[in-house]
């Protein structure tokens, strides 16, 4: 129990009167990191070289990358009433994070993942366990969570819930962003794209759903649908933007040394992209502000230990002579 996220038995517990630039629907999770010299084969003991806890969640790594460069981001999800959920609460809350939207499931369990970083490679394993709190029913998001929000964030979780937020956003002028993350397509999730203004998956996302790898192809394919922006990301291969109107580019990756672990990294550039498009910066500047800040995102062991704030992006992109 938390002394202001209630037990859930109901409504969220919501504020009407707090606005937010971003508020996220999605998994918050506790991840259990560590860097190794080998992944396990078999029965071994083997020390890590070094190991770190922190929050973690696709949607919710997003809202902290958003909060850090000065966004108000909020986060909506169940977590169960465990070490674990208190852990993720209170890392929402020192990042800045605002908890109101979370509700607490009495003698339920909260997400955790397990990831193993190979120090040589950068290759990473990764182990879970879903949270045992069920999904948020469809009556207890209300549509007056969108009132002052510029954008709703989310992946999937909650889906009729959030397809319901979906279907309601227009009346509020709000905008949809979509995260389509890496190996996470299943066909459920076509029901969004039609409700999506802002839609930024990774290539593999894309190739699923379209059918096709062609980038150019697979950003029109996804266009005629319904989002007015698409933006496909390939990690190393950067990013290439698509707009309704035409407008067309690729933001390549900045490939920076000593990167440690690349946990979070499309997160990050999520959450940077969405804090630009807040801020009014058109499409080039956003590309480039959330690479950059992907990129400085893997100078550390965890999603979350290498966000950056705006400074520190704007001295990289002066050190990289690129100019907003």
């Amino acid at each position: 129990m938390y002394a202001d996220n209630k037990q859930y038995s109901g409504n969220l517990n919501m504020d009407r009167s707090s606005k937010f630039d971003i508020i996220g629907i999605g998994v918050s999770a506790l991840d259990f990191l560590y860097i190794v010299d080998r992944f396990p084969a078999g029965n071994t003991v083997q020390q890590a070289v070094e190991s770190k806890i922190q929050g973690g969640g696709p949607v919710a790594t997003a809202m902290v990358a958003a909060a850090k460069l000065g966004a108000r981001t909020a986060m909506v999800d169940v977590l169960g009433d465990d070490i674990c959920g208190d852990m993720i609460i209170r890392e929402f809350r020192d990042h800045g994070v605002s908890t109101e939207f979370l509700s607490i499931a009495d003698g339920e369990e909260s997400s955790i993942a397990s990831v193993m970083v190979n120090r040589d490679n950068g290759e990473r394993s990764i182990v879970f366990t879903p949270g045992s709190a069920s999904e948020i029913p469809v009556m207890d998001i209300p549509p007056e969570i969108l009132c002052g929000t510029k954008i709703i964030h989310i992946n999937g979780r909650h889906i009729n819930s959030c397809l319901r937020i979906c279907e309601t956003a227009d009346e509020y002028e709000v905008k949809i962003s979509f995260d389509g993350g890496a190996g996470r397509y299943r066909e459920e999730l076509d029901r969004f794209i039609p409700l999506t203004d802002i839609f930024i998956a990774a290539k593999n996302f894309t190739d699923s759903f379209t059918g096709e790898t062609d980038i150019k192809w697979a950003a029109e394919y996804i266009l005629n649908k319904g989002p007015e922006l698409v933006v496909i990301t390939d990690g190393i291969n950067g990013s290439w933007i698509y707009t309704e109107a035409g407008e067309s580019f690729h933001q390549p990756a900045y490939i920076i040394d000593n990167v440690i672990d690349t946990t979070g990294c499309g997160d990050c550039y999520h959450g940077a992209f969405l804090y630009c498009l807040i801020n009014e910066l058109d499409l080039k500047e956003a590309a480039s502000f959330a690479s950059a800040a992907a990129s400085l995102n893997t100078q550390a062991l965890g999603g979350r230990t290498a966000l950056p704030d705006a400074c520190d992006v704007n001295k990289f992109l002066e050190d990289q002579k690129i100019e907003l």
